[in-house]
């Protein structure tokens, strides 16, 4: 309750803020993907017109915060996507358990969260196949995303992952969460730069987020946006991906 009420607090203070932002605001992250001709990208953000967009958490240090942000998530009714490292998933199988049996959709971040660049293929493929044992085996399901480690990928790491039956996932909207911004901070960032198709990075041990979350889930709702996980968020095949990053659905014929 007192979580919530701070959240309402925040909300109102926002309003005329958020207003000002939005009109500034573009998809961040996307823009400074480097691209050439032969450079293989994940899905940064779906080109979508029905405003579907998904909230996303990387779980690699602590649980601290975590509760809450299940707890934010609950209250809302949304379901989110979880992108775990295997050395989080082994620590805390009981938050892994209980991440998956509220619902939520769960990817694997890697194994030891390296930079995804710097291994050969052999090792990319161990990276995301150990992790996703890990995964699976504490919740029953098979993993078929990936996120990177520090948003870092080449071509190897893309199509290694895409081999593996895994959607290499980024994103568009970046909370900076980890930053320790604070929650009017957070909710300003989020809901100033979400656009249809919008894919949101935040932190499952973030030290506001969970404050900021139903700041976020309510204005964007107000919005007309609807939350649902990644993998019902993006396209499996006949897709294209543009040179931002954006996923789209092939025309047909």
């Amino acid at each position: 309750m007192i979580l919530r009420l701070r959240s309402l607090l925040l909300a109102a203070a926002l309003t005329g803020a958020v207003a000002l932002s939005t009109l500034a605001a573009g998809a961040a992250g996307a823009e400074e993907v480097y691209w050439s001709g032969s450079r293989l990208l994940p899905v940064y953000s779906v080109g979508r017109d029905d405003n579907a967009i998904s909230i996303t958490f990387d779980c690699a240090w602590g649980v601290e915060h975590t509760d809450a942000i299940l707890e934010a998530l609950g209250e809302a009714n949304v379901t989110a996507t979880f992108f775990c490292v295997q050395f989080w998933a082994e620590e805390h199988p009981d938050y892994l358990k209980k991440i998956s049996e509220a619902g939520h959709e769960i990817g694997t971040h890697s194994a030891t969260h390296p930079k995804m660049s710097e291994l050969s293929e052999e090792a990319v493929k161990t990276e995301l196949t150990t992790s996703a044992r890990a995964i699976t085996e504490v919740t029953g399901r098979q993993v078929t995303l990936f996120r990177p480690p520090f948003g870092d990928y080449n071509n190897t790491v893309i199509e290694t992952s895409l081999a593996l039956g895994m959607m290499p996932i980024q994103w568009d909207v970046d909370s900076l969460d980890w930053k320790d911004l604070s929650a009017k901070e957070i909710a300003e960032r989020v809901t100033s730069k979400v656009q249809s198709g919008s894919i949101i990075l935040c932190h499952n041990n973030g030290l506001n987020t969970a404050e900021a979350l139903p700041v976020i889930l309510d204005t964007l709702r107000a919005r007309g946006y609807t939350f649902v996980p990644v993998g019902e968020l993006i396209y499996r095949e006949h897709y294209t991906v543009d040179h931002t990053g954006r996923q789209f659905a092939a025309p047909e014929g």
